[in-house]
This record gives C-alpha cells, sequence and structure tokens, in this order.
C-alpha cells in the first residue's frame, strides 16, 4: 500500500477560492465545496468557481476524474444562494408541487451544478419530514410520509442525474424523530416502528451504484456504536440494502467520542468506499495520518471500489465557463423560485 492509496480515500473540504491556494499536503481522492470557496459576487464568483474546478481537475483528476461535490438542496442549505438569491426547502417543492416540480427543481440544480464543473451533489435528504426542533434537518425533508418521500427524492434523483451530476441519498437508515443535531451530538433512535418506517426511502432508492450518505446515529442495532461506525448497519446490514456508501463528515459531534484512528477503522471496516472530512485543517490532516496506519486489508477494498466510482463519472461538456448559458438558467432559477 503506498501513501497515496491511503490518501485517496479521503473526499475532503478545502480552504481557497482559486488553485494556488488549495494545497491539503496530499492527493485527495474528492473534495467538497462550501460557501467559504465560492466568490459571492455574482459577476465573477459563477466563473471563478468554474476556474478552480477545471485546476483541480487538471492537478488531480487527469487519470481518473476527481469527484467535485457539493450540498445543494436549495431551501436552508443552498451553497450557491449567494448568486442565485432564496431557493425553496424540499419539503416546498414536495408540498406545492408533487414529483412533477420534484424533478424540475432536481433538474435545475443539475443543469447549474454541471455548468460549473460539478459532478455530485450531496442531495436529496431522504430522511422522514418530523418537525422536532433543533435536529439541523427541518423542511430539507419532503414529507412524514414514507411513500411520498419515496416519490419525492426518486423524482429529484431523476431531474439531478439527467443531466449527468451524481445524487447522494442521506441520511441513511434516517433521522426521523431524533431530537438533536448529529452535527454536534449523538442522536439515538430506539423506536423500532419510527426505524423501519425511516428506511423506507432508502429500500426503494438506494442500490449497488448509488450514493449513499450514514448518518451519525445510533439505534438498538447498532453496538453502542453510531451507524456510520459499524458494519452491521452499512455493508452488513440486515435489510439487504447496497449503496456506494459514504461516512456523514468524520468532523461532526456524533462520531467525535472516537479517536481518528478508530473513526477511521471503523469506517473502512464498515465497508465505506470514502472516508468524508470537510471542514478545518486540523481534522483533515488528522484524517490523513490515521489512513497512513490503516493495514492493506482495509484501504484496498475501499480505493477498489471508490475507483470504480471515479471513472464511471460524467466528463464535464464545457472547458470554458459559458456566462450566457449560465445567466439563462440563472433566470430560470430565479423564475422558478417567485412560484413559492
Amino acid at each position: 500500500m503506498t501513501n497515496s492509496t491511503a490518501h485517496e480515500l479521503l473526499w475532503t473540504g478545502f480552504e481557497g477560492l482559486d488553485g494556488s491556494q488549495v494545497d491539503p499536503g496530499f492527493t485527495p481522492g474528492g473534495l467538497v465545496f462550501f460557501a467559504r470557496n465560492l466568490d459571492p459576487n455574482p459577476a465573477t464568483g459563477p466563473e471563478r468557481c468554474h476556474g478552480l474546478i477545471r485546476d483541480l481537475q487538471h492537478r488531480w483528476g487527469r487519470e481518473r476524474m476527481l469527484p467535485i461535490a457539493i450540498d445543494q438542496e436549495g431551501g436552508a442549505v443552498s451553497r450557491l444562494k449567494c448568486w442565485v438569491g432564496g431557493t425553496p426547502s424540499f419539503h416546498a417543492i414536495w408540498s406545492k408541487g408533487g414529483t412533477a416540480a420534484c424533478e424540475r427543481w432536481g433538474k435545475l440544480w443539475g443543469k447549474g451544478l454541471s455548468l460549473l464543473g460539478f459532478s455530485v451533489d450531496f442531495a436529496p435528504v431522504a430522511d422522514l419530514h418530523d418537525g422536532n426542533p433543533g435536529t439541523g434537518i427541518g423542511d430539507r425533508t419532503a414529507s412524514e410520509d414514507p411513500a411520498s418521500t419515496v416519490r419525492a427524492a426518486g423524482a429529484f434523483l431523476s431531474g439531478l442525474e439527467s443531466m449527468g451530476v451524481r445524487g447522494c441519498l442521506k441520511h441513511f437508515p434516517g433521522l426521523g424523530g431524533t431530537k438533536v443535531d448529529s452535527h454536534r451530538s449523538l442522536p439515538e433512535q430506539r423506536d423500532m416502528e419510527q426505524i423501519s418506517k425511516n428506511l423506507s426511502p432508502f429500500r426503494a432508492l438506494a442500490h449497488q451504484d448509488r450514493l449513499v450518505m450514514v448518518a451519525h446515529l445510533r439505534t438498538p442495532g447498532t453496538g453502542g456504536l453510531p451507524a456510520s461506525l459499524h458494519r452491521g448497519t452499512v455493508a452488513s446490514n440486515p435489510w439487504g440494502i447496497q449503496g456506494r456508501w459514504i461516512p456523514d463528515d468524520m468532523e461532526m459531534g456524533g462520531c467525535s467520542d472516537w479517536s481518528w484512528e478508530d473513526r477511521v477503522r471503523l469506517c473502512l471496516e464498515a465497508g465505506h468506499q470514502a472516508l468524508l472530512v470537510c471542514q478545518t485543517p486540523q481534522g483533515i490532516q488528522a484524517c490523513a495520518e490515521a489512513a497512513l496506519k490503516m493495514p492493506e486489508s482495509l484501504v484496498a477494498p475501499a480505493a477498489h471500489r471508490f475507483g470504480q466510482f471515479r471513472a464511471n463519472l460524467k466528463q464535464p461538456d464545457k472547458l470554458r465557463f459559458d456566462r450566457k448559458i449560465w445567466d439563462q438558467w440563472l433566470e430560470s432559477i430565479q423564475r422558478e423560485a417567485s412560484n413559492y
């Protein structure tokens, strides 16, 4: 096993708005953009983002495309808000327009992300709506009804992926009915009936080639661990659900009680194909150092699966940013948003 093999399991956040500012100290396997990586000026920001993605692909994606992701759900989680303005939540889209609106918004976001050069959108949220305050979920979910959530999330994915941008179901096995925000601490769900309901969208929509993000969530079946770190909930889950598994951000409070070496080891033992670590240079470096200590028997299977995923990402249509098409897309987003 080489250093680069272990490090290329890291799907990381980063600092900077231009390629010259991006230096994690190793070759990452994927990158995640946040608002901190976007020039907020609508006149210059989109083209600058496109140029940054082009530079990152030239540096690290020449042999296999670098997965470059963003959380673009709309509503409260809209990294592109600085350029597009306010947009409706997933709950509002489903409530007002049903499957047609969900597919339309998926296609709209897919179009805009593809114009910028993104290959992955960490969306949609497939958790069930419960109205519980303080969980960080809220109106990011479509419905409290499992069947409605399946239709909403499935339609969004259909629209998004028709534009060549891969979606990601989150947060398996479902955060519906929890009381705390997994960004801050470890939520727990002990109601087996609720757990069964929460699983419904993932049963219907997950498959072996779809990204599925696993929550930091304790249930009676996780042996005291977060689901994200528990093989019996991930690759060996009892429901037969398959996916390209990735953990939610490993810097979150929901898994912070475990050392970095334990987090990385347990993630790889669980069957994740990449290590999602997003927030601070210190956390990213700690994860990278821990990955180097893992045995090849854990690193190699994950690297193989992640390599397959990278090999099948869609190549960008345009090497140059097309301002005219971007402005037309922006008009369509704002026109659609005005209906809510």
